[in-house]
């Protein structure tokens, strides 16, 4: 599904260069709930946004499917990007002048898909979300939870290979939070949704099957969580961070 090796990214020039990802390697399987933590600064998002092509990377491979998205154009990027790929955002990227409703369709309209199909997806996927109710509602008209399931019915309406989700949880307060892991598991479960996770929140990554970490531009540490309940895995992942340096925040 999603094969990374020797990712190498870097900031800055000469000098001032700072080595982001020092040669990062993983893979992600069909049907897996991944997430990546580590401490701040330890290059999460850049991964992310790395596997994603909106930043460039100096060296190594992105594979999706088997596709070598480093060597994409900018136009064929934004295909996989619409059609591929479902991105859910810690600030949610809702357009403000449209409904959920149609928030929800924008993926489809940018596939010029035929409006019947688009709105009967759309009406599937709020009710699944149990959204339909503020369908016709504006972004600034509902909580931070409703936009963040509006979001990921976005993410969901093209049929996506997989989530990339960066801080899903971190506007959200607990409850709302809750809610929306509790989605992505159900997503996972019962329709073979692959996720990809960047958080720094522990109660959050132990909703996931497996845990990649990252420090000093490298993966240095896998948890998998087996047939472990989530509390059990939960306090794995608060072991392995106590050790390590990394952010240990729990809801």
């Amino acid at each position: 599904m999603l094969e990374v090796k020797e990712l190498v990214k870097s900031y800055g020039t000469g000098k001032n260069q700072h080595k982001v990802l020092r040669g990062v390697n993983f893979t992600i399987h069909k049907g897996e709930f991944v997430a990546v933590m580590g401490p701040s600064g330890s290059g999460k998002t850049t991964l992310l946004d790395c596997i994603s092509r909106y930043k460039p990377f100096e060296g190594g491979e992105v594979l999706l499917n088997g596709k070598d998205l480093g060597r994409l154009n900018e136009k064929e990027m934004a295909k996989v990007r619409n059609q591929e790929v479902g991105f859910v955002f810690q600030d949610f990227m809702l357009l403000d002048g449209l409904t959920v409703f149609e928030n929800v369709c924008v993926p489809q309209v940018i596939r010029a898909e035929a409006y019947q199909e688009m709105e009967k997806k759309a009406a599937q996927l709020l009710q699944l979300f149990d959204i339909s109710q503020i369908g016709e509602k504006y972004p600034s008209e509902i909580s931070g939870g409703q936009k963040q399931r509006a979001a990921v019915a976005r993410a969901l309406i093209n049929d996506p290979l997989m989530i990339l989700a960066d801080e899903p949880t971190g506007a959200l307060d607990s409850k709302a939070a809750e809610t929306l892991l509790e989605t992505f598991q159900k997503l996972n479960e019962t329709k073979r949704a692959t996720i990809f996770m960047v958080t720094h929140d522990a109660f959050s990554a132990s909703y996931c099957s497996r845990i990649l970490f990252l420090k000093d531009g490298r993966i240095f540490h896998e948890l998998v969580r087996g047939k472990k309940g989530r509390r059990e895995f939960l306090n794995n992942i608060l072991d392995v961070l106590s050790m390590t340096g990394g952010d240990s925040n729990v809801h």
